[in-house]
């Protein structure tokens, strides 16, 4: 139990005078638990915010072990009732007053932590709300075609046999990251299938996988089927293992930590995207979806756009798009009309250090810069530096704010350039180098440029479907 650690307390989640910081509980299966050891959390110009409760490792994995022996209380609910919470659980995120916080209080709070636009939060948070609502839909575009439905019987099977279409365990981990809240519009689909959740969330953002976690225990799931676990980075080694599956998001050394060959537990791990496109014919008609490809949802995005290749007059793009991005206004995150993401001053200062060394020997047709706010944070303005080579280096370079790396392709080059991209975009009428994009094992999505890079609507997959990764086909036969 909670309260057998010392220093912990059963505590009820709420709202703190404007001048105080907040208190942020952890979520757990006795409701929630406070602890006397916690992480100060501060704006980006250094204000603090809230105190987050830090759970110790010895309670994390006793209770996920406890938690991993049965299934979730939602596996025994029929999928009508699972989709009927789902989406009462969209409406309570993207509506209701949760742990003190109206949405519009929430948004603000969370742009102002993690320092994406507030416009980007919001716009966020409908992508998490629409993802809750059609959750058990993705699933089922997901499930093999040849396998029986979630909601099969056993007068179902005979003695030529079926396909069952099961769960590879009872509880998924999520070690999430604080880059931009969408990512918490994945694992939901993990609740569609009948898995109970444990989230470990960032501790620059807390507040949306806190208000999400709320949501779904507002619309009925049960507090031991989805938990909200913060810790520090020795207990979130428990968390990853403490689940049958874990879902992992971060940067390289982050997902190699988990998924490298030492690993015993199954992990997706969900990395930096390197998203790439490329421009076979006239680059015109497309500058406005490249540019919002770049620099849309502030540019901190793993779906957002890294590098550009151009077969026709790379220097004439790249001078074009930068024009563009040049555009997007540094302001602090929480005004309506703030563009570009924003960090404490000193991590700004590092960030822009950083891209001056690795953009050594190229040409900054668009420098980028730190903009100081006053404030103790600063904007990062946009950049965009042409290369020579289609195989340089940089092109797998993903930083936090709108950096593009653009560099002149040919025929020749084929698809090599573009390995290893989330999302390639590419505007051609030639049908076999998209046929060549596609069988490109290292690409994951191809998209057309009539959309940006960063568009993923409920039911499409993101990385494939996360069912895939869940749920295995069985067969059943018996007489």
């Amino acid at each position: 139990m909670a309260a057998a650690f010392p220093g912990a307390t059963r505590a009820a989640a709420g709202g703190a005078p404007p001048d105080q910081p907040r208190l942020l509980d952890a979520l757990v299966p006795e409701g929630t638990y406070r602890t006397g050891r916690r992480e100060t959390v501060r704006d980006v110009a250094g204000r603090p915010v809230a105190e987050l409760t830090l759970v110790p490792p010895l309670y994390v994995g006793r209770t996920l072990d406890r938690l991993r022996r049965r299934p979730a209380v939602a596996a025994d609910w029929a999928l009508s009732e699972r989709e009927a919470r789902l989406r009462a659980a969209a409406t309570a995120f993207t509506t209701a007053p949760l742990g003190g916080l109206e949405p519009d209080a929430h948004h603000s709070l969370v742009a102002r932590t993690t320092g994406v636009p507030v416009s980007v939060i919001r716009a966020a948070s409908e992508i998490v709300g629409e993802s809750l609502a059609h959750a058990v839909r993705a699933a089922e575009r997901a499930r093999p075609r040849g396998a029986l439905p979630p909601d099969w019987q056993h007068t179902d099977v005979g003695a030529d046999g079926v396909v069952v279409w099961r769960r590879r365990g009872r509880l998924l981990s999520v070690n999430a990251s604080g880059n931009h809240p969408a990512v918490h519009s994945l694992w939901p689909e993990a609740l569609a299938l009948g898995y109970r959740v444990a989230v470990r969330p960032s501790r620059r953002d807390p507040f949306t996988a806190h208000r999400l976690v709320l949501a779904l225990r507002s619309a009925g799931f049960a507090d031991e089927d989805v938990l909200l676990l913060p810790c520090d980075h020795r207990a979130a080694d428990e968390v990853v293992r403490g689940g049958d599956l874990a879902m992992v998001f971060g940067g390289d050394d982050v997902v190699d930590r988990y998924t490298g060959g030492s690993s015993d537990i199954p992990a997706l791990p969900q990395g930096p995207g390197r998203v790439k496109i490329l421009i076979t014919g006239d680059w015109e008609p497309h500058l406005d979806v490249i540019a919002d490809s770049v620099g849309g949802l502030g540019g901190v995005s793993c779906l957002n756009t890294t590098a550009v290749l151009v077969e026709h007059d790379a220097q004439g793009f790249a001078e074009a798009l930068a024009e563009r991005l040049a555009a997007l206004r540094p302001l602090p995150p929480d005004q309506e009309e703030a563009g570009l993401p924003c960090l404490p001053l000193a991590e700004a200062r590092a960030v822009d250090a950083f891209l001056r060394q690795r953009a050594h020997g190229t040409r900054a047709v668009l420098a980028g810069g730190v903009h100081d706010l006053a404030d103790g944070s600063a904007a990062l303005r946009p950049a965009v530096h042409l290369l020579d080579d289609p195989a340089a280096e940089q092109l797998a370079l993903e930083l936090p704010f709108p950096c593009a790396w653009v560099a002149p392709w040919s025929r020749e080059h084929g698809t090599a350039p573009l390995r290893r991209s989330l999302v390639v975009g590419v505007a051609t009428q030639d049908d076999a180098l998209v046929d060549a994009l596609l069988g490109e094992a290292s690409i994951r999505n191809v998209y057309g440029l009539d959309r940006p890079t960063w568009w993923l609507p409920p039911g499409i997959p993101h990385d494939g479907y996360l069912a895939e990764f869940l749920m295995r086909s069985t067969a059943l036969a018996r007489n």
